[in-house]
């Protein structure tokens, strides 16, 4: 087919879908959906055309569009390997695991030696908590590409979520070969650190990943200073007033040319790797983390006045950063809290950030919500709270983490297919004696959670 406008020229179609599958792969959606949307128009019933539209429509959030462009893509061709392997994924964004591991298997049926497809298939068998499947379709992918650097990391994702944490941390070590790993760790001819000693000041360690990760992995800094004392630490800048709390290193540093000389490197998330760590042994001296006394005497003081007397004080963080790559399962709205809210023995003190704070603004409920998060600065002033309330009910997100770091009482709620970090079949962490677990029954359904989380209060 030709005389496709693209860009004010005519062009092939085979011209217009490729520009449109690099305008997808930079990110550059709004590009991508107009291009799409009017090539669609020209050729409404062409399979790679109604796939590619959809995959755009699905990063653009319409996904009841991308499903039904999708579906109608695999029924026009239904031998093309590619559109069930891309659909697999699609309904596994939209919540329907049974058609997402359908999809999966139709891939790997037609094309049994596309490592992507088993890949994507293994994907899918986590998030319905088959790890034995998972493991194998992960396996399968690695066995037709080694250097599969997603393939491992899923693998490790599904180790250490069934426990098997001494082969998890070993194919955790690829995750820096991801895509999304570019710039965590400095660009240096050093070797990476294998635990054994160093002189003083001779030893970079690096936060590597989210803020929660920081938060947990950090435990393991004075056991690092017994092999390579007063070692260096570079972390973001949101991080330093917690972490440089912590005993045991020699300076902090928010950029690495501030870094100075070292002869070993060691990202944090590495730590559990070399300390051995497995499911019996988690380091977990709680508190490690805690805020200053003048801090927290001054919000209990705040608190004292804001609180209605003899009301119990239950926190609220119902969403984390919509950039994560699994906000979707793991993020709340504020309205489906409704149970919570209904409570009229309980006061609901929110320090909840970012954009989702926008949802006080339609509360609506018999207890009354007195919102934190705009006036807090940083991490200290969370923990200065968490020490002026009854209890914490959070989703996964860093202020999880530092409840559990400062020892604070925490009720933790988890999608069906948690993060590996929350383990399987169980209410507890090892990582984190303060927690409370609450895990979904029925993936993306958090009614019965919630309900759970209530009757708890």
């Amino acid at each position: 087919m030709s005389g496709v406008v693209a860009g004010g020229q005519k062009t092939t179609l085979g011209e217009v879908l490729n520009e449109i599958n690099l305008l997808e792969r930079e990110n550059k959606l709004d590009e991508a959906d107009g291009l799409s949307e009017r090539l669609l128009k020209a050729a409404p019933e062409h399979p790679h055309v109604l796939h590619v539209s959809g995959i755009v429509a699905y990063r653009k959030g319409r996904i009841d569009q991308a499903v039904e462009r999708m579906e109608k893509s695999m029924a026009l061709a239904p031998t093309i390997a590619l559109y069930p392997r891309n659909m697999c994924e699609i309904y596994r964004g939209a919540g329907r695991l049974d058609d997402a591991v359908a999809a999966g298997r139709r891939a790997v049926e037609l094309s049994p030696e596309d490592s992507r497809a088993h890949f994507n298939l293994a994907l899918i068998h986590y998030e319905r908590l088959e790890l034995d499947e998972a493991l194998a379709c992960a396996d399968r992918a690695l066995a037709l590409d080694g250097a599969f650097a997603e393939a491992h990391f899923e693998r490790a994702e599904v180790l250490l979520l069934g426990g098997r944490m001494a082969e998890g941390w070993e194919s955790y070590e690829w995750r820096f070969k991801l895509k999304q790993a570019e710039g965590m760790l400095p660009k240096t001819e050093k070797p990476q650190w294998d635990g054994s000693a160093l002189p003083s000041g001779r030893l970079l360690m690096v936060a590597d990943q989210g803020f929660g990760d920081c938060i947990q992995f950090s435990r393991y800094i004075d056991w690092v200073a017994e092999r390579a004392p007063a070692p260096i630490l570079a972390c973001s800048a949101e991080l330093v007033p917690i972490l440089k709390q912590l005993p045991g290193f020699g300076k902090i540093v928010t950029r690495w040319e501030a870094t100075g000389e070292y002869d070993a490197y060691i990202p944090l998330s590495g730590l559990p790797r070399l300390a051995g760590t497995g499911v019996d042994n988690v380091p977990n001296k709680v508190p490690y983390l805690r805020p200053a006394e003048a801090q927290i005497e001054a919000w209990r003081k705040r608190l004292d006045i804001l609180v209605p007397r003899g009301l119990k004080r239950v926190g609220l963080v119902w969403a984390g950063r919509p950039t994560h790559k699994n906000d979707r399962k793991r993020s709340m709205k504020l309205s489906q809290f409704a149970p919570l809210m209904a409570r009229d023995d309980i006061a609901i003190i929110t320090v909840q950030k970012g954009d989702s704070i926008a949802q006080v603004g339609s509360y609506y409920g018999r207890a009354p919500l007195i919102n934190l998060g705009p006036d807090i600065q940083d991490f200290t002033e969370t923990m200065a709270i968490l020490e002026s309330i009854d209890v914490l009910v959070t989703v996964d997100t860093s202020v999880a983490h530092l409840a559990g770091a400062a020892g604070r009482p925490a009720y933790v709620m988890l999608p069906f297919a948690p993060d590996w970090r929350w383990l399987i079949n169980r209410d507890d962490t090892p990582w984190y004696p303060s927690l409370t677990l609450f895990r979904q029954t029925k993936a993306y359904d958090w009614t019965g959670v919630v309900e759970r989380v209530v009757a708890a209060i």
